[in-house]
């Protein structure tokens, strides 16, 4: 008869010996790891909708802008393109969808899921595991930020409309580049700073939206009904990148305040409000296994 009991004869542990790659490596793995679950790779394809529709509405401006300067003589398409810095007038909403849904993605689920806890059991800390989902975050939302304006640039310089000279090339791919980091920086701070308040992803996109629209009303009203200076208006969290986009390309803007270093401070404060609310919360944060 066969014998189907088992027995262990001795238990212990043995000392890991593997290579030790440290907190480098760790804070590259949450960063992949995130861009991958926020852009739904490895997951159901109802989990790749929104970010793959979010980032084709953003290119599909640029695709037909580069379609028209191909088909269409300089002389006659000069008046139906839009200026580098007026492309994020055509992609708002596009960018708006995608910052609703990135941060909340990125940081709720691990506390939802109870595997905060692991993170922080690796040579992580509770800011390095905040920093690495800040890289992520910022890195996918330039996708919307950056890319677009890029692929502009690419498309009219390979159809021989771009900028004139290696000079006027690296001028304005370097605005491109300001401008595009700026508003990924700004976004990143915004919606981690809202998905740090809750673990449920559904509230934390709803908050950063309401966040969105509301500061809107409130700095419009504000302005309107006490007759206060525009710069009012930048408390209105769509104000302030878009205004300091405008100012990286040397253009006046859209509200009537000279000082651009007022609105590179409004940028700045809104962005550390952002990340410092974030970081604040996450030190309190009771983690639980």
């Amino acid at each position: 008869m066969t014998d189907l009991t088992g027995r262990i004869h001795e238990g212990g542990y043995r000392k890991y010996e593997g290579e030790r790659l440290g907190p480098s490596s760790a804070i590259a793995s949450v960063v992949r790891q995130t861009v991958q679950r926020v852009m739904g790779q490895r997951r159901p394809a109802r989990a790749k909708a929104l970010p793959y529709l979010s980032v084709l509405i953003a290119y599909l401006p640029a695709m037909v802008f580069v379609g028209v300067v191909a088909l269409i003589p300089r002389q006659v398409n000069d008046s139906f393109l839009p200026a580098y810095h007026d492309y994020y007038g055509f992609i708002a909403a596009a960018i708006v969808l995608f910052v609703v849904f990135t941060g909340p993605e990125a940081l709720c689920p691990d506390r939802r899921s109870k595997v905060l806890s692991l993170y922080l059991a690796a040579p992580l800390t509770r800011t390095t595991y905040l920093f690495a989902k800040a890289v992520a975050v910022a890195s996918v939302l330039t996708l919307v930020t950056l890319g677009p304006p890029l692929l502009l640039l690419i498309g009219r310089v390979a159809q021989g409309d771009g900028p004139d000279g290696l000079l006027g090339f690296l001028s304005v791919f370097a605005r491109i580049t300001a401008a595009g980091v700026t508003m990924a920086l700004f976004y990143t701070g915004i919606s981690m700073g809202i998905s740090s308040l809750t673990d449920r992803r559904a509230f934390a996109a709803g908050g950063t939206l309401l966040a969105i629209i509301g500061s809107t009303t409130v700095a419009a009203t504000f302005v309107a009904n006490f007759q206060l200076s525009e710069a009012f208006l930048l408390l209105n969290l769509n104000i302030p990148a878009n205004e300091m986009v405008q100012r990286i390309y040397g253009q006046p803007g859209f509200l009537d305040v000279e000082s651009t270093a007022l609105v590179a401070a409004a940028v700045i404060g809104w962005t550390a409000a952002g990340f410092g609310l974030a970081w604040w919360r996450y030190q309190t944060l009771r983690v639980t296994r």
